[in-house]
């Protein structure tokens, strides 16, 4: 039993232990090129999540990791076979009985460890914190944290070349062989705001990408994916850790 992690967790061992810090990973399911597991989002928050807890337990952080929420906002999908949305109400409305049971059992920290690049929770949480205004909460996405052209020749934000290596890395019996894979490519925006990224429109992503994925996997390695993913884990740590030990009086200098 790891004992920051929830769902190992028990009883006895919960009883008279208070967490400065929750952890509320957060993934989607949905298709990942014509190579990957539709749960790839999931089995990365899970991974990232405990292993990150992990490290930061081992520095003294008083963090417990929740289990992860596997759906999310996949409202540009519609029409792709078994891609699972939740609307951001319906997030919205998790998130406020999840807070609910923190604030009333005195866990006043929480980090929204983000998977899916369509979930955005910063609207919910300017919400939030008004109704909740001795919660201190946090959101971040673990896939911005790093630099990934210092691991990864090829870029992309989807079942790309990052997220197949950390997959073969951690679940390689899930992976089709990579000449199996699609190239990834992406069809841009006719309009020049979103292709700039200072205006946006959500994707149709069925007219987007022929494979479903954004970005070309076929010179990932496992290799590759342990070495982003002892990295990212470390950074998330730290931000742990970082938050752990903030007071609610002393955020900014």
């Amino acid at each position: 039993m790891r004992p920051y992690i929830l769902k190992e967790a028990n009883w006895k061992s919960l009883k008279d232990h208070r967490f400065d810090l929750a952890v509320l990973p957060w993934g989607a399911t949905e298709a990942h090129n014509y190579h990957m597991p539709y749960g790839t989002d999931i089995y990365e928050a899970d991974a990232i999540g405990e292993e990150s807890g992990k490290k930061a337990w081992e520095k003294g952080a008083n963090v417990v990791i929740l289990p992860s929420i596997p759906f999310g906002v996949n409202t540009g999908q519609a029409d792709i076979y078994l891609d699972m949305n939740l609307n951001p109400s319906t997030q919205f409305a998790i998130l406020n009985d999840l807070i609910t049971v923190l604030d009333r059992q005195g866990v006043k920290k929480l980090l929204i460890l983000n998977s899916h690049g369509g979930n955005d929770f910063k609207t919910a949480l300017r919400e939030l914190g008004l109704k909740f205004p001795q919660m201190m909460l946090f959101t971040c996405n673990w896939f911005q944290a790093l630099d990934k052209t210092r691991y990864f020749a090829e870029q992309g934000d989807h079942a790309d070349e990052m997220e197949t290596a950390l997959i073969l890395h951690l679940h390689p019996d899930l992976v089709l062989p990579l000449e199996e894979a699609g190239d990834g490519n992406e069809k841009k925006s006719v309009i020049s705001g979103v292709r700039e990224r200072w205006a946006w429109a959500e994707r149709k992503w069925s007219e987007v990408t022929a494979d479903t994925g954004i970005g070309n996997p076929k010179k990932a390695s496992a290799e590759n994916g342990k070495r982003y993913f002892e990295d990212v884990t470390e950074k998330v740590a730290q931000l742990i850790v970082e938050i752990c030990e903030v007071k609610p009086d002393n955020l900014y200098r």
